[in-house]
């Protein structure tokens, strides 16, 4: 019997300005294997990559950290919560691995994060992978665009967002939307519930709730940047995403005509369910970047 390569997964932390940034990375058999660097999103942290990194990890470098406020990072108390220091933080992670081209897997929080590092790094892009990441208006669906103008001195406003730090909301980010929601780990949205619990956790995600109307604003600057620089790109959808509707798919086409777009039928963790359509997509993508 044949068993498929599974590769060697490392768990680290690095240092990076006062932050104790955990990650894990594939450990492929090439060492000039391509690399993938993996932004995840909210709630969850660089665990939602695990079975991809099993998946692709023999064949490829595959590389996930975690962002201050989320998973097993350390971030010191008077650490501040913002779209632009989580991008800074990723960005010094980047300098720290010595890494200066890969394909970047922005998902979720992972494109704001991500398209700041490429404004200021476009060298380091070899590619993208989007899949849910959203970059354009036409991909706010009006629950989005409401919880976009929540402000904090607003009254009530705090409590809905709070309302997402919940097991019931955790796991409804993971199940809505699924075709079918038995593929979808329990341990999944269990974890991230964890983390959400830990002290001072729901303070950062409240204040990162706060700041994404600042991503909303740069919009124009990253699809002037994707216009520039045109990278191959992969755009990979579940079209029941309750935040991110499929026409934020559909835009990136605007601004990469090129780009390879498939539109999967479930929501907005779509690698919780469609991993073995997503995997060979992505295989495809860093073999053509790096040939």
């Amino acid at each position: 019997m044949q068993v498929t390569s599974i590769p060697r997964t490392v768990h680290r932390h690095v240092e990076v300005d006062g932050v104790r940034v955990f990650y894990r990375e594939s450990v492929p058999d090439r060492a000039d294997a391509p690399v993938l660097l993996l932004l995840h999103g909210f709630p969850s942290a660089s665990h939602q990559f695990r079975r991809l990194i099993d998946a692709l990890g023999s064949r490829y470098r595959l590389i996930a950290p975690d962002y201050p406020g989320f998973g097993n990072t350390e971030a010191p108390a008077d650490f501040t919560y913002s779209f632009d220091s989580l991008a800074d933080i990723t960005e010094g992670f980047v300098e720290r691995l010595g890494l200066t081209r890969f394909v970047m897997y922005v998902f979720d929080f992972g494109a704001p994060v991500g398209f700041r590092i490429a404004g200021r790094h476009p060298e380091w892009i070899a590619g993208l992978v989007v899949q849910n990441g959203n970059a354009y208006e036409e991909g706010l669906s009006d629950g989005a665009r409401h919880f976009i103008s929540l402000r904090p001195e607003t009254p009530g406003d705090e409590d809905i967002v709070r309302g997402l730090f919940t097991l019931e909301g955790t796991r409804g980010q993971y199940e809505g939307g699924t075709a079918d929601p038995e593929a979808v780990s329990p341990e999944s949205w269990l974890l991230d519930q964890h983390f959400l619990d830990l002290p001072g956790r729901k303070e950062a995600q409240l204040a990162l709730a706060f700041d994404y109307h600042s991503n909303v604003a740069e919009y124009p600057q990253w699809q002037a940047w994707l216009r520039e620089h045109t990278p191959p790109a992969l755009i990979v959808w579940g079209r029941n995403d309750m935040f991110f509707p499929e026409p934020g798919a559909h835009a990136y086409l605007r601004d990469l005509p090129e780009a390879e777009l498939h539109v999967l039928d479930t929501g907005h963790f779509a690698l919780e369910e469609r991993l073995p359509e997503i995997a060979p997509l992505i295989a495809d993508l860093l073999d053509r970047v790096w040939s």
